[in-house]
């Protein structure tokens, strides 16, 4: 589960002075059940659900897995498509608390948490890793969310990604955001998706991690990616949203119960299309107590996003996030 506390503050002006924008709030942000297990010694099944806060509880992966060999995996249902680090990780494996809100990383078109429904192949060569698949392509009215749009004519949506690791291997077809010290990376991935002629988004991501001392470590990711008419955030009169962000952060060694990391994030993202270009840049600062990497954390945050043409809708927050898996 991921539980938080936050204390929001909107920077509105066409607000009477008597009203009050400010809210503090204590919020289940997640909660997930996964089951997965073997069928055969090639066939495996993942069956994933998931409470975002909304009231309902949603089905997130329902996959059939063909594992023939590393270089040869064969997946089908639903689960996450090829497309950018950031939606390949997920925020149960963010480096950060505030996930998916720069206007930047996992803007790729969704049915639900990043997930479509389809057919994909993908291999690992040793430190090389492709996938490639077909998935049912978004249209005006299957895709909910704003911003999830894409062609009204059905078209089938193809997804790839190539991923490369120049240091230590990253085994698997998930990835993290972080690995907290246990490998040193220098990884790239570029992915892309199509749905007819107009409608296509791409990214590329990068993600540099050391150890440092004992057991610390410090890392740097940044991303890019362009949504033209499929994806995106704000939606509505905004066809193409193009940005990018960098993150650093610092793992100090210790040897208790937890360590302790320092992490900061800026991201700026543009909007155009029929209205005048909306530009909004985004900045978090995390302090964050790692007790069991991803299985136990406490992160406390503070994130400023300002908007260049709605200022009212400008907006800080400050809180903490508890992260617990087992």
């Amino acid at each position: 589960m991921r539980t938080s506390f936050v204390h929001t503050e909107f920077d509105d002006e066409d607000v009477s002075e008597d009203a009050d924008t400010n809210t503090d709030r204590f919020l289940l942000d997640s909660a997930r059940l996964y089951v997965n297990g073997s069928v055969t010694k090639t066939i495996k099944f993942t069956f994933n659900t998931e409470y975002d806060g909304s009231g309902d509880v949603e089905i997130m992966d329902a996959v059939g897995q063909f594992v023939l060999s590393p270089k040869a995996n064969i997946w089908v249902g639903r689960f996450l498509p090829p497309s950018d680090r950031a939606n390949l990780y997920g925020p149960y494996y963010a480096h950060h608390w505030n996930v998916y809100q720069d206007g930047v990383q996992d803007g790729y078109p969704l049915i639900f948490q990043g997930r479509a429904n389809g057919a994909m192949y993908w291999g690992q060569f040793d430190k090389l890793k492709l996938s490639i698949g077909v998935f049912d392509g978004p249209t005006l009215a299957n895709i909910g969310g704003a911003g999830n749009f894409g062609g009204d004519d059905g078209d089938l949506l193809a997804a790839g990604r190539i991923h490369f690791d120049f240091w230590d291997a990253e085994d698997g077809y998930y990835l993290n955001s972080t690995y907290y010290g246990d490998k040193n990376l220098l990884a790239v991935g570029l992915a892309g998706q199509v749905q007819g002629q107009d409608h296509s988004a791409w990214s590329a991501d990068f993600l540099l991690e050391r150890k440092a001392g004992m057991n610390g470590a410090y890392t740097i990711e940044a991303e890019w990616a362009r949504y033209s008419q499929l994806g995106s955030y704000l939606g509505g009169p905004y066809d193409a949203n193009e940005g990018g962000f960098i993150l650093g952060s610092y793992l100090f060694p210790g040897s208790g119960a937890g360590r302790w990391e320092v992490l900061g994030k800026y991201a700026q993202a543009n909007f155009s299309g029929a209205l005048p270009q909306e530009t909004t840049k985004t900045t978090e600062i995390n302090l964050n107590y790692i007790i069991k990497q991803f299985n136990a954390r406490l992160m406390m945050f503070f994130l400023d996003k300002r908007f260049e043409l709605s200022e009212s809708s400008n907006f800080w927050k400050i809180g903490a996030g508890l992260q617990l898996q087992m």
